[in-house]
């Protein structure tokens, strides 16, 4: 089972080639990262593109596509979305998705209860909690950084760029990892597509949580003549 993973939810243009070997579990084949807010189009193909080479495999040897779907902003989530379900399509392969705050908590490994937010602009932050690191018990939710520890231990550890911008609300612990990585979305696909058990797929549709900012102009106004 060879899996094309990536995510474009946050600051992150993050890709990654996974491939299942029996007896081995899941096996890196290339990645690809970079943090950059506003070049989420120019980045994401060339480095799909960069990652296959890297692993000597042609597209159509691609057993499944894991796309993060956020939550995050409208513009960078709907880059990977695009791009994932154009692939699946063009290839006749399967397309799963992931939230992204999921797996995030994959990448810590933690066994016990802590929290996951990130950037959602705004003084507010995506956020969900965790028993542990594959079992997601609140949330996605998105809206000011006391909300994700409302209801919980005043010390619940807090994880993410969310954790990392606002340490007077989240602090009190390491905050790494800050962003997702494909590395970590293509274990998780990997693993949930060999039958483990984690987070749950989901469709590669877009997880926005709020409405976006623009709008569709409303019916002019009647102008009474004098």
């Amino acid at each position: 089972m060879l899996v094309l993973a990536f995510d474009t939810a946050t600051a992150a243009i993050t890709v990654a080639l996974y491939e299942w070997v029996p007896g081995e579990g899941a096996v890196r084949r290339g990645t690809a990262e970079a943090v950059d807010r506003r070049r989420h189009t120019e980045l994401l193909t060339p480095s799909i593109a960069r990652v296959l080479a890297e692993a000597g495999a042609a597209p159509e040897t691609l057993s499944a596509i894991a796309v993060g779907v956020g939550p995050g902003p409208y513009t960078g989530l709907r880059v990977g979305l695009i791009t994932a379900r154009a692939m699946g399509e063009a290839l006749g392969v399967p397309v799963h998705g992931f939230c992204t705050l999921d797996v995030i908590a994959w990448a810590t490994r933690r066994d016990e209860p802590f929290a996951v937010a990130t950037d959602a602009r705004r003084k507010e932050v995506y956020w969900a909690r965790y028993d542990t690191f594959g079992s997601r018990v609140s949330g996605p939710a998105v809206g000011p950084p006391g909300d994700v520890r409302e209801g919980a231990p005043g010390d619940l550890p807090v994880v993410g760029e969310g954790a990392a911008l606002y340490p007077e609300v989240l602090g009190g612990a390491d905050p790494e990892p800050l962003l997702p990585t494909a590395a970590s979305l293509a274990e998780l696909a990997v693993s949930r597509l060999s039958g483990l058990p984690g987070p749950e797929l989901l469709p590669p549709e877009p997880l926005y949580l709020r409405r976006p900012d623009a709008k569709e102009p409303g019916p002019r106004k009647k102008v009474t003549p004098r």
